[in-house]
C-alpha cells in the first residue's frame, strides 16, 4: 500500500520546517543579547565533543557527554560549517516524526483526514517544536523508533532490526520494546498459527499460548540475529575507538546513575537524602524492579498492537523512572498521535486529562523556581509536588487503557476516526 501526500500535507510539512527554523533564528538573537539563554546546555556538550572529534581526541574529553560517539561524530559539521548545523538536524529529524505519524496512520486505515490532524498535533506541537530548535537531540530517537515500527508494518523485518539496533545504541531506552517486538513476530505476524485453534483442554490452551509468544519462528530468529549483530558491531566499534570509557559513559552510567538534583521523578527527594549511603545504590537498582515487571505485563497484554503497547511501556518507564526531566516526554509524547484514533475518549475529557498533565507540571516548576532562583528551602513541597504529578500521569495512563479499543494495527485492521466516542 503506497502512501501519497497531498499538497495540503506537504504545505503543513513545510510550515512546521520554517517555524521550528524560525525558532532557530530567534534562539541565536536570544543567545547573543540575553542572560538567559535559549540554547540547550547539552548543544554545547554535544558541540564541544564535535570539536574534539574533529581534532582526533575522544569525544568524552568533554565532561557530561554521556552519548554514542555517533552523535559526536555527526555534529562536526557544527565545527567546520556552522554553529547552528545541528539544530537543522534535530529540527529536520522533528518534522520528519510528524511525517512517519502520518504514513504509519495511513498505512493503518484511518481515513486521510484523522491521520493529517494527528500529524498536526505533533507538527504545531509547542513542546517537540522548542526542544528541537533549542539543540536537544530526542528528535533522532524519534525518528529511529518510529522507523523501526513503520518498518514491522511494512512486514520488513531485517530493516527494523537495523533501526531497533541503532536505536538502542543511541539511547538504551528503546531496549524495553524488545519483548513486546518478539512476541508480535510470531505466528500473528507469520499469518499462520503455530498451533491449531481447536484444542479445548485448559493445558493445551497454555501450552499452546506459551508456544506462540515464544516459539523461535524465522522472523523472531531473523530479527534476533540482525539486530544484535548490528548492535554488536556498533558497540564493538566504539569500544575499539574509546574503550572502557566509552562503556562506562554510554551505558553503565545510565544504569548506575543516582541523580539526586531535583527532577520530577519520585524517587529524588530519597535518592537526595540518602546520597551519602549505601543504602542509595540499592534504592538506585531496585527502581528498576517495579519497571521490569509492569512492562512485561503490558508486553503480554498489549503486543499485537505495538505502537500502542509501546507508549503504554513508555509512558509507564519515564513515571517510573528514577530520573525523569521534562525531555523524556517526548520519548512517549511521539508515540501518542499513534494511539489517539484507538481511543473511545470523548473530547471533553481529552482535554481534562491534559490541562492535568500541565497543571501537575506547573506545580513542580512552580517550587523548582522557588527553590533554584529564590533560594528557598523547598525540597519537601518539590517532593510533594512529584508525587501529585506521579498520580496524574497514573491516572492519565489508567484511563488511556480503560479507553483503548483493541485492534491490529501491526497485523491488519482499521482504525476508528479521532475524537469518535463508540459507546
Amino acid at each position: 500500500m503506497a502512501v501519497k501526500f497531498s499538497r495540503v500535507t506537504l504545505a503543513w510539512c513545510g510550515a512546521a520546517f520554517l517555524l521550528r527554523l524560525v525558532l532557530v533564528v530567534y534562539g541565536e538573537w536570544q543567545d547573543r543579547t540575553m542572560l538567559v539563554k535559549y540554547t540547550d546546555v547539552d548543544y554545547h556538550v554535544f558541540t564541544d565533543a564535535a570539536r574534539y572529534v574533529s581534532q582526533g581526541s575522544s569525544p568524552y574529553e568533554r565532561a557530561t557527554y554521556r552519548y554514542t560517539p555517533l552523535l559526536a561524530w555527526a555534529l562536526t559539521p557544527n565545527i567546520l560549517l556552522t554553529p547552528v548545523f545541528g539544530k537543522i538536524i534535530f529540527i529536520l529529524c522533528d518534522v520528519l516524526t510528524g511525517t512517519l505519524i502520518l504514513k504509519m496512520l495511513k498505512l493503518s486505515g484511518c481515513p486521510d483526514q484523522a491521520a493529517i490532524n494527528s500529524a498536526l498535533l505533533w507538527w504545531l506541537n509547542p513542546l517537540p517544536m522548542t526542544v528541537s530548535s533549542r539543540g536537544n537531540a530526542e528528535s533522532i530517537m524519534s525518528v529511529l523508533v518510529l522507523s523501526t515500527l513503520y518498518a514491522l508494518m511494512k512486514r520488513h523485518t531485517r530493516a527494523a532490526a537495523f533501526l531497533y539496533a541503532v536505536s538502542v545504541h543511541v539511547k538504551i531506552y528503546p531496549v524495553t520494546y524488545c519483548v513486546p517486538i518478539y512476541f508480535l513476530l510470531g505466528s500473528d505476524f507469520c499469518e499462520k498459527p503455530l498451533l491449531k485453534r481447536s484444542a479445548l483442554h485448559l493445558k493445551d490452551r497454555i501450552l499452546r499460548r506459551i508456544a506462540e509468544l515464544f516459539w523461535p519462528c524465522k522472523s523472531r530468529l531473523e530479527f534476533v540475529f540482525v539486530s544484535v549483530a548490528t548492535f554488536a558491531l556498533l558497540t564493538g566499534l566504539m569500544y575499539y575507538c574509546y574503550g572502557d570509557k566509552f562503556l562506562e559513559e554510554t551505558y553503565l552510567y545510565h544504569v548506575t546513575r543516582r541523580d539526586v538534583r531535583h527532577n520530577f521523578s519520585p524517587y529524588f527527594y530519597m535518592l537526595y537524602l540518602t546520597s551519602e549511603s549505601p543504602v542509595s545504590v540499592m534504592v538506585g537498582l531496585l527502581a528498576f524492579l517495579p519497571q521490569a515487571l509492569l512492562m512485561v505485563a503490558l508486553s503480554v497484554r498489549y503486543y499485537r498492537d505495538l505502537a500502542f503497547c509501546c507508549f503504554t511501556q513508555t509512558f509507564l518507564f519515564v513515571a517510573f523512572n528514577k530520573v525523569c526531566t521534562s525531555q523524556y516526554f517526548l520519548w512517549y509524547l511521539c508515540l501518542l498521535p499513534l494511539v489517539i484514533p484507538t481511543l473511545r475518549m470523548k473530547l471533553s475529557e481529552a482535554l481534562c486529562l491534559t490541562g492535568l498533565w500541565f497543571l501537575g507540571q506547573a506545580l513542580w516548576l512552580y517550587f523548582a523556581y522557588c527553590l533554584e532562583f529564590e533560594g528557598h528551602d523547598t525540597f519537601l513541597f518539590l517532593w510533594l509536588a512529584g508525587l501529585a504529578f506521579f498520580a496524574v500521569n497514573i491516572g492519565i495512563l489508567v484511563r488511556i487503557m480503560m479507553s483503548y479499543e483493541e485492534h491490529r494495527t501491526f497485523c491488519g485492521g482499521k482504525l476508528a476516526p479521532i475524537g469518535q466516542d463508540k459507546r
